[in-house]
C-alpha cells in the first residue's frame, strides 16, 4: 500500500465517484470552461494562429483542442513532505479521462496518456525555490482527455499528504512514544479512513527514517479501514456519568464484562482530581486482582490489571493536585506538573493498601505497570516542550493538530504545465517562475 511494500492500493478501495467527476461536478469551473473550449476548438480542426512563447518554432501546426502537455503535479510545504494519496490520483486518472462521445457515451483514453508517479510514503524536499520543486506525478497526453481532473486528483493527494506529514513531525517531537490518531470528530465521517491511511503513513515514514516500531492506533473502525484494522479506546466521559459519576465503578465494571484485549485505560478528569481518581481506580481493580490472584485464576485475573490512565483536562481548569503558582500556562490543563503528580501518585498507591507482605512487590510492580495517556490539545509545540522537560507520558492522543491546515503545515498541491509537444518533439513551456522538473524517485506507470 505504500513505498514501505512497494505494493499500490486497488483503485476500487476509493470508492471514486468516476460518472459525476467526469462531467465536472467536482471539478473548478475554469477547468470544465477550458475543456468545452478545447473541444470545439478540435471540432473546427483549429491549429494555432497566435504568437508563441516558443520564439523559433512553428507552433502553427498544433491543433490547439488536440494539443499534447506535459503536467506535472507537486508541493511547496519546507522542508519536506510525505507524500500520501498518489494511488487515488491514478486511479481518479484512470478512470475518468478521457470526453463524451456525440452519442452520450464515456469514451475513456487512458491509454493514451504517459503517466509517471511516486508511491505513497515518499519524501520529497522543498527548499523555497519555485523552479526548484519535486513532482509527485507527471502526465503527458492530449491536455483537454484530463484537464478536467486537475481539481480532484490536486485535492486526492494535497489533505493526505498534509496528515502524513504533521504526523511524522509530531512524531519526532514526541522521541518514539506512540501518537494515537484522534481526530474523527473534526472532520465529516465519510473521509475517516483516508485520514486514518495517511496517518499509517507518517508512522510508517517516521519508522524507516529512524528504525523505530511505533504502531499505528486510530480511534474508529473507519480510520484502520485501509489495513482491515479496528479502532482502539476505553471509556468517555459519558460512560463515567452512565454510572453516576463513579469512574472507580465504571472502570471494575468494563474490566469484568468487557474482552481482555482491550486494554483497561481510565479517563480520569470527570471530577478535576486526577491523582485522586486515578488511585479510586487503581485500587478497586488491585482489589480483584489480587483476589483472583491469590486463588490461582491468573487468566481472569489480567482482567483486571489497569494498563493505564488518561488526564483529559480542559485548559481553562486546573486539577486539585495543582498547587496554584498564577501562571495559567503552569497550572491549567494537562500540564507537566500535573502529569508528574499522577504519577508519583500510581507509583506510591501501594503503600496506602495494606498489602500483605508477601504481595507487596507485586502490588509495587502493579502501580508502576500503569501508563499515561494524555489527550487535550496537544500539538508538536506542546509535545516537543514535554519531552524537553522529562515529563513522564507513555502515550500522547492526539486529534485537531494532525489535520492542522496552517501557514506551518499547509501542503496545497499544484499542477503546471511545463512542456508542449510540438510535431515529434518537447519544448519547454510554462508560466513564468515554473519549469519542468524531476524527480527519481517518479516510477513509470503507463
Amino acid at each position: 500500500m505504500s513505498i514501505f511494500n512497494n505494493k499500490r492500493l486497488p483503485e476500487e478501495l476509493f470508492l471514486i465517484d468516476a460518472e459525476r467527476i467526469r462531467q465536472g461536478w467536482y471539478s473548478d469551473k475554469y477547468f470544465c470552461n477550458n475543456v468545452e473550449l478545447l473541444e470545439k476548438l478540435a471540432a473546427e480542426k483549429y491549429h494555432f494562429q497566435g504568437e508563441s512563447d516558443l520564439k523559433d518554432i512553428d507552433c502553427s501546426v498544433i491543433c490547439t483542442g488536440n494539443i499534447e502537455v506535459e503536467m506535472q503535479f507537486f508541493t511547496r510545504r519546507r522542508p519536506f513532505s510525505v507524500v500520501a494519496g498518489v494511488d487515488e490520483a491514478l486511479a481518479i486518472l484512470k478512470q475518468c479521462a478521457g470526453y463524451y462521445a456525440e452519442n452520450g457515451q464515456f469514451v475513456n483514453t487512458y491509454n493514451e496518456l504517459e503517466v509517471e508517479a511516486v508511491q505513497d510514503g515518499t519524501f520529497v524536499t522543498y527548499d523555497g525555490d519555485p523552479k526548484q520543486v519535486v513532482p509527485v506525478i507527471k502526465v503527458r497526453g492530449n491536455h483537454r482527455y484530463f484537464a478536467k481532473l486537475e481539481t480532484v486528483m490536486l485535492g486526492a493527494i494535497a489533505e493526505p499528504t498534509r496528515i502524513a506529514t504533521n504526523v511524522f513531525n509530531t512524531l519526532v517531537a514526541a522521541r518514539n512514544k506512540e501518537v494515537l490518531f484522534f481526530p474523527a470528530r473534526f472532520t465529516p465521517y465519510k473521509i475517516q479512513a483516508l485520514h486514518g491511511y495517511a496517518y499509517s503513513l507518517g508512522i510508517d515514514a517516521y519508522n524507516k527514517k529512524y528504525g523505530k516500531k511505533n504502531g499505528a492506533f486510530v480511534s474508529t473502525d473507519s480510520g484502520a479501514a485501509y489495513w482491515s484494522g479496528s479502532g482502539v479506546g476505553t471509556i468517555s466521559h459519558s460512560t463515567i456519568a452512565s454510572f453516576c459519576g463513579d469512574t472507580a465503578e465504571a472502570m471494575y465494571q468494563f474490566a469484568r464484562l468487557l474482552h481482555p484485549a482491550i486494554n483497561r485505560i481510565a479517563l480520569v478528569d470527570f471530577h478535576n482530581d486526577c491523582v485522586g481518581e486515578s488511585k479510586k481506580v487503581m485500587k478497586r481493580l488491585w482489589d480483584k486482582y489480587l483476589e483472583l490472584y491469590q486463588n490461582g485464576n491468573l487468566e481472569e485475573a489480567r482482567q483486571y490489571k489497569l494498563f493505564g490512565v488518561r488526564p483529559d483536562t480542559s485548559a481553562t481548569m486546573r486539577d486539585k493536585s495543582i498547587v496554584p503558582t498564577g501562571n495559567k500556562s503552569l497550572d491549567m490543563g494537562v500540564s507537566p506538573k500535573l502529569v508528574w503528580n499522577i504519577r508519583e501518585g500510581l507509583d506510591n498507591a501501594y503503600l496506602e493498601w495494606n498489602v500483605p507482605a508477601e504481595y507487596l512487590e507485586l502490588a509495587k510492580e502493579y502501580c508502576k505497570d500503569v501508563k499515561i495517556f494524555v489527550t487535550g490539545g496537544f500539538n508538536v509545540k506542546k509535545i516537543r516542550e514535554f519531552e524537553e522537560q522529562d515529563v513522564p507520558v507513555d502515550f500522547y492522543g492526539v486529534g485537531s493538530s494532525l489535520i492542522e491546515n496552517s501557514p506551518e503545515t499547509n501542503n496545497d498541491f499544484t499542477a503546471d504545465i511545463v512542456r508542449i509537444k510540438v510535431g515529434n518533439d518537447w519544448h519547454n513551456l510554462a508560466k513564468i517562475g515554473r519549469c519542468a522538473c524531476t524527480n527519481p524517485e517518479l516510477e513509470l506507470i503507463r
